[in-house]
């Protein structure tokens, strides 16, 4: 037979678990959302989005690499897809493997639709031909005090594009 302390104990775990909204809320206003959207780099021409600032110094290798970029966030993998944000950051060629890993710093600038105006922050290593998986680190606007991460899986690219497919996963207030 259970003790009173410990029906109180159950009680106390199970009121607190209904608490907990099943729309992806928490009791303390966090929500969850889920983006899908695509990211379009241009490598080289007139519209080039990426730049590389510091050329890197081994043969057949990004190490020591530093590569701007500002790439299109599109809704479609089409090129001609609706324009609905920027990524905008940095990437550093750290890793001495042949796998040419990039430390990555962007920002995700969101300049239509629902998240106008809002960013995401993420940061973490990007190893193309992989499914490259990223933490978010912060945002604003809407995806104030964001938290989570993103999943991105390459697409048939051509010699002067890379195209994404992102899914983004973010717990924010």
């Amino acid at each position: 037979m259970a003790s009173p302390i410990s029906k109180i104990i159950l009680f106390s775990i199970l009121l607190l678990l209904s608490l907990y909204k099943s729309n992806g809320s928490s009791p303390h206003g966090e929500k969850m959302t889920h983006l899908h959207f695509y990211f379009h780099e241009i490598l080289s021409g007139p519209n080039q989005t990426t730049l590389s600032v510091v050329k890197a110094q081994k043969n057949n290798s990004f190490y020591g690499m530093v590569g701007i970029i500002d790439d299109m966030l599109r809704d479609g993998a089409d090129p001609n897809s609706k324009l609905i944000g920027r990524a905008q950051g940095l990437g550093v060629g750290a890793s001495m493997e042949q796998d040419n890993g990039l430390l990555t710093a962007q920002n995700f600038v969101f300049t239509d639709g629902s998240y106008n105006g809002s960013t995401l922050s993420i940061f973490g290593r990007l190893v193309l031909g992989t499914v490259i998986e990223r933490p978010i680190v912060g945002g604003t606007g809407q995806f104030r005090m964001a938290r989570g991460y993103t999943l991105a899986k390459q697409l048939n690219s051509t010699s002067g594009t890379i195209i994404l497919e992102v899914d983004a996963y973010i717990w924010h207030y």
